[in-house]
């Protein structure tokens, strides 16, 4: 029996932990994430562990729920140690969920906390780590512990950028750049729509009464974030929808939904299908990247949902087929020499292999002689969300290497709003090595040091500062 979490961990062959060795210690680029900029400018501290770990966590908060913790010690305001304890509690019944896993992964990595964590050691873990906040653990220390290189946060398109802009300013080692999100201006269907184009058309100083008009506001905050370093965008589409439209049409659409007007199905998805091409269109003009995130029912649970408010553990994957839709979306962008380098993200497990395929009919380039045409142009990114396990990462990088080139992949993001999450590079890491290895010891590969180390060092660091820096 092997010790737990212990150098081998995850590495299950001689391979695959020479491979490890190789990766352990490169830079990390989190190329998607949800960390919030102000904390960095501010280079917070955290009070206790419960701040640090449990203060918009919603992983943590679906495990606590499931083992029956009550509401006011998950979201609540119950007192900050006994939040802990019922993590406490709820952890140590987190066999195989890799939540176990990163939880430990965090102790040991920035606590030097070799004690699983239970309701019997609740009590010495908690004061073992507030001897180390208590000295004032910063942002900065985190982030240098684990060698971040940079990070790319979600940010929406009327934000004034000014934790950037401070962060440029101080002595923050890690490169921070926005990334453009613009969900809530694709989501004409919610109520709040209006305003919030209200508040672009201030922030943009345009009046949009049009399509024209919007297409307008919007290029000109895609260039506000490309002058504070931006060169990607991030699309929540739940799911991607095509139906094509005229702009007399948009233009009708969009004077009904100022005005709140209920619009109907057709309507919807044809303003969210023309704005998706004419942004996509921008992203490949200016280089940049776009992210589609896909598969998600999000706040399902209406009445939790209205209690707590959205992004709070009541999203899951969703079955919609999507193919089709997105299919056309990537022709028509491809058709108009404008299909900028897409990372494509689903959420249910059961689109994967689409997906993987989806991707190697959008990647033909017909330059001749040019060495710097992007590799891997469209790609399925890392295992997402309910995915970000040891199956699911192991699921994505097997339907990578059977219907495309798994060398090219750009590799992990913790996509999490804690700073403790960068312990998942290291977990992806050790997965990635070990699926390689156990493919070599098999027979499936030659044992070619120099290249297989360069191909898990491109995985884990190298192809995603080519394709993101």
């Amino acid at each position: 029996m092997k010790n737990f979490m212990d150098e081998s961990f995850l590495l299950q062959t001689k391979t695959a932990q020479r491979l490890y060795e190789s990766v352990k210690d490169l830079p990390i680029i989190d190329w998607h994430c949800h960390l919030d900029p102000k904390e960095i400018a501010d280079d917070k501290t955290f009070g206790n562990l419960t701040e640090l770990w449990l203060g918009g966590d919603h992983y943590k908060w679906r495990a606590m729920r499931a083992c029956g913790v009550d509401e006011e010690h998950i979201t609540g305001s119950a007192p900050d140690y006994e939040k802990f304890e019922k993590w406490a509690e709820t952890i140590e019944n987190c066999i195989g969920n890799p939540l176990y896993h990163w939880t430990h992964l965090e102790l040991k990595r920035v606590f030097d906390c070799e004690l699983p964590l239970s309701k019997k050691t609740a009590k010495q873990i908690w004061e073992h780590c507030a001897a180390f906040l208590n000295k004032g653990l910063k942002v900065s220390q985190i982030t240098e512990k684990f060698k971040v290189e940079m990070i790319c946060t979600s940010d929406n398109p009327i934000d004034s950028l000014e934790h950037h802009k401070a962060i440029k300013q101080n002595s923050f080692k890690t490169i921070v750049k926005p990334t453009f999100r613009p969900s809530d201006l694709l989501n004409i269907e919610e109520s709040g729509w209006a305003l919030y184009i209200e508040k672009l058309s201030g922030i943009a100083q345009i009046q949009i009464k049009n399509y024209e008009n919007l297409k307008e506001a919007a290029y000109k905050r895609i260039e506000f974030f490309e002058s504070a370093g931006c060169n990607m965008s991030d699309h929540a589409l739940d799911p991607p929808v095509y139906i094509g439209a005229d702009e007399k049409k948009l233009n009708e659409i969009i004077a009904k939904a100022l005005v709140g007007e209920m619009l109907s199905f057709e309507e919807i998805h044809a303003f969210k299908t023309e704005l998706m091409v004419d942004l996509g269109k921008e992203y490949c003009r200016r280089n940049w990247t776009m992210q589609l995130h896909m598969g998600a029912a999000r706040s399902v649970n209406s009445s939790m949902t209205a209690l707590l408010g959205a992004n709070t553990g009541y999203d899951c994957m969703s079955g919609a087929d999507y193919g089709d839709s997105l299919l056309r979306l990537l022709d028509r962008l491809e058709t108009a020499d404008s299909l900028p380098r897409t990372i494509l993200f689903c959420l249910n497990p059961k689109d994967t292999d689409m997906l993987t395929t989806i991707s190697g009919c959008f990647s033909a380039h017909l330059s001749v002689g040019d060495d710097n045409l992007p590799k891997g142009k469209v790609q399925i990114g890392s295992g997402w969300w309910f995915n970000d396990n040891k199956d699911g990462m192991e699921k994505q990088m097997i339907a990578m290497a059977n219907n495309s080139v798994l060398s090219l992949f750009a590799g992990m993001l913790t996509d999490s709003r804690s700073f403790l999450s960068y312990t998942r590079h290291e977990y992806f890491r050790r997965i990635l090595c070990n699926l390689v290895g156990n493919w070599v010891e098999n027979g499936e590969y030659p044992a070619d040091f120099e290249k297989l180390e360069e191909i898990v060092k491109n995985i884990s660091y190298y192809n995603a500062r080519g394709y993101f820096c």
